[in-house]
């Protein structure tokens, strides 16, 4: 007889030697048994509560071509944790002239065998269920005492011995600076673009994207609110941002959201976000037209006159070049006088003289990825080699270096800015 073994392990409690200890065995009885295993089929970390299963589903496929009569299997609960999908797959197997051994869980081919396979499969749905109860149970007491659940870490925080948040000395001067750059009207690209090349990374160690930005603006975490499903604790844990910063950024984002994209626009609208009607307050939006003489004129429009028509608001459509042009004149007025000059001139001075934030960051970021490749150094050196490991390897070779430059150019002196 010619047979395959599948062996599984899930994400819970077991590691990698469980799936040799099931290959072991399987092995030993395919032996004893003059069975010739022909092929394995192994999944690593997947639950057996659903057929989502890359091998698992490779194998039934292939039993179809005929080339093995039986699938070798460690325990039944290997196969399935639940019971509908095991008699499916089994009937599947069935037609293909494939059936199911469980080489530790001996079972007649009787009607008395019948009622033991029905029981165990019976019991492993519910240790399945059971389980899943037991981890929701628990993640709801931790939730209660504000403790660590399990996911990526927020950028900015750390997580203490006890499963407790705690404020990351290392990368909560950079969520404070994204929240006050961001409150002070510095776009998201450029805010990313800075951090990027300043080698800094998100919570899952990748560069920063506008997703990714945009999600770390919006998490209630930096607040101190702790959030587990239908749980919500304020002040449960250390807040990094005070809530009139955190309150001005959420009004800053639902600004943009609600704006039009001025930046995909043919014509880039100056006042964008930044303008609003004298008369009713709505934010005002840009639009164009194209006169008789084929003309293309544009002009920052009411948005309440433009959903609703006039008889709501009485102000016109105003010209964008003459507005503009108005703005930008007043706005080099109101800065270039040697008051604010003088102001601005304080403001850098007292910057300059402050402790510098990003180099204890990047030294923290050099750390971590130094530690990943000792790790996958570790990991050649043991034999376990795979196609990605190299390029893996050259990417984070990639980061080292680049970190490595940025520290330098940071430990480099600049020259002091004078007050003249």
């Amino acid at each position: 007889m010619n047979a395959v073994i599948y062996a599984r392990y899930s994400s819970d409690n077991q590691r990698e030697e469980s799936i040799e200890g099931q290959l072991r065995e399987c092995k030993e009885y395919a032996d004893q048994n003059g069975i010739t295993v022909v092929r394995t089929y192994i999944d690593r970390a997947l639950s057996a509560k659903t057929d989502s299963r890359p091998q698992f589903q490779q194998m039934i496929h292939d039993s179809a071509t005929h080339t093995f009569e039986a699938v070798l299997v460690w325990k039944l609960d290997r196969f399935s944790r639940n019971r509908y999908d095991s008699a499916h797959y089994k009937r599947i197997l069935k037609n293909n002239r494939v059936h199911v051994v469980s080489v530790t869980e001996p079972i007649s081919n009787t009607p008395e065998g019948i009622m033991l396979e029905s029981l165990l499969e019976g019991m492993a749905e519910y240790y399945s269920a059971e389980l899943a109860e037991k981890v929701s149970r628990g993640h709801k007491e931790n939730a209660l005492k504000a403790k660590f659940n399990g996911s990526p870490v927020p950028l900015g925080y750390r997580i203490d011995s006890e499963h407790h948040y705690q404020i990351d000395p290392a990368t909560a001067p950079v969520v404070r600076e994204a929240f006050q750059r961001y409150a002070a009207g510095e776009s998201i690209r450029s805010i990313i673009e800075s951090l990027n090349a300043r080698g800094i990374r998100n919570s899952r160690g990748n560069p920063f994207t506008k997703n990714s930005f945009q999600t770390l603006l919006k998490n209630r975490r930096y607040l101190g609110e702790y959030r587990y499903k239908d749980t919500v604790i304020p002040d449960a844990i250390p807040a990094i941002i005070d809530p009139d910063c955190f309150d001005a950024v959420q009004r800053r984002c639902e600004i943009h959201r609600q704006a039009p994209a001025h930046n995909k626009a043919d014509v880039h609208y100056l006042l964008t976000t930044k303008l609003f009607c004298g008369k009713c307050g709505t934010m005002m939006a840009g639009e164009s037209g194209r006169s008789h003489t084929g003309t293309v004129h544009c002009y920052y429009k009411c948005g309440t006159r433009k959903r609703s028509g006039k008889e709501a608001c009485s102000l016109k459509p105003v010209r964008k070049e003459p507005l503009e042009q108005f703005v930008v004149q007043t706005a080099l007025e109101k800065v270039l006088n040697d008051r604010v000059i003088d102001l601005l001139a304080d403001k850098l001075l007292e910057y300059q003289s402050k402790e510098n934030t990003r180099l204890p960051v990047l030294q923290a970021e050099l750390k971590e990825v130094k530690r990943r490749i000792d790790n996958l150094v570790a990991a050649i050196e043991q034999g376990i080699l795979t196609p990605s490991t190299k390029a893996r390897m050259e990417e984070l070779e990639q980061q080292r270096e680049a970190l490595e430059t940025s520290i330098l150019q940071e430990q480099i002196e600049k020259p002091p800015i004078t007050r003249e």
